[in-house]
């Protein structure tokens, strides 16, 4: 059996970090992490090719060799996935898909062949043995959920990692929160599952034997669901295996509770973790309430931000504006808590209602679901009706992300954070193209740019200020050009 795994493309995201990864000449984010594993799983004897089509076109030749294609999609990728499916069925393969998006709207794809749903370790199985003997069904589902303790490693070598500037692994599954508007715990559970110690020592060991130095994102739902197992045998054998070892720095997603830890963070940032991206969704309390977001009640939030700053891991912080209880002084209350806070990586997105999660049961019940979900966090929509009134609700959005992504602010926050960072253990592998994007942003930015002044104020503060730091400022400053080209597709 030859068979395609089809990653489809991802619109134009705030995560996608289009525009910034052309300055560092790299095609996409990272790998499919879970086509990698599927393809782990697949009888030894199939023949398998991957076609990220984010890096690639899926070409005429790939198609002509192939029996079968396995495409895997979030619901952000719902536009391409269609493209995809349909590019395979023209060509006469039989097309088995599976993931997020399929997950909650497969009745919606009736060129797919087979749907192997829910988590792959308990539903491809079935699908194999059903394929071999001629008697495959269309859907294969579970509510149950697996021990990732027998999941294999990716197949890295069949992705070009050298076209990626981040590999994914994974660590644990499940998140012991509950919010209203998350579709974790229905996808996954609340309870933490984890894979052991050597399973992970053993993924870091085979990408590093492969040459890879660069970042390694840890797409674990909450990373630090189980402390205990963590500063007791996970990162103690980290920060063993990282000695004598160069570059490979780890960021992942945590939950706020993390600046309530002193060791958990020492050891974290020993390992070599120097970025996490956290939830803090709204400085607002009764929002908080209204969503069950416990875990970010009752604390000094930018307090937490900061004594996770100083620890050395920088914050990624994701934000939401649209909840039934915020008022029109939400906007400018995230404004002052963005920029106070010196989370330069922030995601602002409207409020919506992922199939599966307490907020959709809730909307549906009241009568408020609208629009199809986009999937994009920071795309402007929302597939609520809120009660504050979609108009007032995007002319919000649209200024609140005009204040914090405008260059004079966005390059304030940047230093904001750059004086209470520590400065990380594991330091930046730098490959050529990473030095050579100090040059494109020095014409692009520096020379080209209507920011000019803030773009060398900040580069020129940060040598005199915290010259360790100088490349991320520099990192920084992309970013914001990435931010800024997405922003001004919502800012109408």
């Amino acid at each position: 059996m030859k068979v395609l795994l089809v990653y489809p493309e991802f619109p134009d995201t705030f995560w996608g970090f289009k525009h910034a990864l052309r300055f560092i000449r790299k095609k996409a984010g990272a790998p499919p992490l879970g086509l990698l594993t599927v393809a782990a799983m697949l009888p030894a004897d199939w023949e398998l090719r991957l076609v990220d089509l984010n890096i690639q076109a899926m070409s005429d030749e790939d198609l002509a060799w192939a029996d079968m294609a396995f495409v895997s999609a979030m619901v952000v990728q719902r536009e391409g996935t269609f493209k995809a499916i349909h590019q395979c069925k023209e060509a006469g393969l039989k097309v088995v898909a599976g993931g997020p998006l399929f997950t909650g709207e497969h009745e919606s794809f009736d060129e797919v062949d087979h749907f192997v749903l829910n988590e792959s370790e308990l539903t491809l199985a079935p699908f194999l043995a059903d394929l071999a003997a001629g008697c495959a069904q269309r859907v294969y589902s579970t509510t149950e959920h697996p021990d990732i303790r027998a999941t294999p490693a990716p197949r890295w070598e069949l992705a070009e990692l050298k076209q990626y500037d981040s590999v994914s692994i994974q660590f644990s599954r499940g998140c012991p929160f509950n919010c209203d508007f998350c579709n974790i715990t229905a996808l996954l559970g609340r309870k933490v599952r984890t894979k052991t110690t050597q399973q992970i020592i053993g993924e870091l060991e085979s990408l590093y034997r492969t040459g890879w130095r660069k970042n390694v994102f840890f797409v674990d739902d909450n990373f630090i669901g189980n402390k205990k197992l963590l500063k007791a045998e996970v990162l103690p054998a980290l920060i063993e295996w990282r000695k004598g070892k160069k570059g490979m720095a780890f960021n992942t997603e945590v939950s706020i509770n993390l600046a309530d830890d002193d060791e958990l963070l020492r050891l974290m940032a020993e390992a070599g973790f120097n970025t996490v991206f956290v939830g803090i969704e709204t400085p607002s309390e009764a929002s908080l309430l209204e969503c069950s977001k416990y875990q970010n009640r009752n604390r000094d939030l930018i307090d937490s931000v900061k004594t996770i700053q100083r620890a050395g891991l920088q914050v990624q912080g994701g934000f939401i504006v649209g909840f039934d209880s915020d008022t029109s002084s939400i906007f400018q209350q995230q404004i002052d808590f963005i920029q106070r806070s010196g989370i330069v990586t922030a995601m602002v997105g409207l409020l919506q209602a992922p199939y599966g999660t307490r907020l959709y049961e809730r909307m549906k019940s009241e009568g408020r679901l609208s629009e199809e979900m986009t999937g994009d966090n920071a795309d402007g929509s929302t597939n609520i009706v809120p009660k504050m009134g979609l108009e007032q609700l995007r002319q919000g959005y649209r200024r609140l992300l005009d204040q914090i992504y405008a260059p004079r602010p966005y390059y304030a926050r940047v230093r904001t954070f750059l004086r209470e960072y520590k400065a990380p253990t594991v330091s930046l592998h730098l490959e050529p193209q990473y030095v050579l994007a100090f040059f494109r942003s020095a014409y692009q930015l520096g020379l080209k740019g209507k920011a000019r002044a803030e773009y060398w104020g900040l580069l020129g503060w940060t040598l005199f200020r915290r010259p360790k730091l100088f490349p991320l400022a520099v990192t920084f400053a992309i970013y914001g050009f990435h931010f800024r080209q997405v922003a001004e597709l919502h800012v109408q």
